[in-house]
């Protein structure tokens, strides 16, 4: 279970303990609606870590699929040099060859 799991089934558990929370206690009803109060706000807190988390999860995957681009990418590029140096190494070798046959030619 992950931590945002633990802390989320803490907090439902909190607000289950203060939703069974009854009138019938001889309590002065400052004391109710502070507590109710503490429940909104928690409520609201839970609302808000759940959004930021959603963002996050929504940036990370964002990042990794650009991670993921950006390594196709470098793959490619390689590849692509790697084909421009043989393609250098085969012009040199032509030319070399070339350059032979002219000389051989002179003689």
């Amino acid at each position: 279970m992950s931590i945002i799991e633990k802390k989320e089934k803490n907090l439902n558990q909190l607000i289950n303990k203060l939703n069974s929370i009854s009138l019938t206690y001889s309590q002065p009803s400052y004391e109710i609606e502070k507590i109710k109060t503490e429940k909104n706000e928690i409520l609201r807190q839970k609302i808000q870590i759940e959004n930021k988390n959603q963002e996050l999860l929504r940036e990370h995957k964002y990042l990794k699929d650009k991670i993921i681009n950006l390594q196709l990418e470098i793959k490619k590029k390689i590849h692509n040099e790697e084909n421009f140096n043989q393609e250098i190494e085969d012009l040199s070798q032509e030319t070399e060859n070339l350059v032979s046959e002219i000389e051989k030619w002179q003689m």
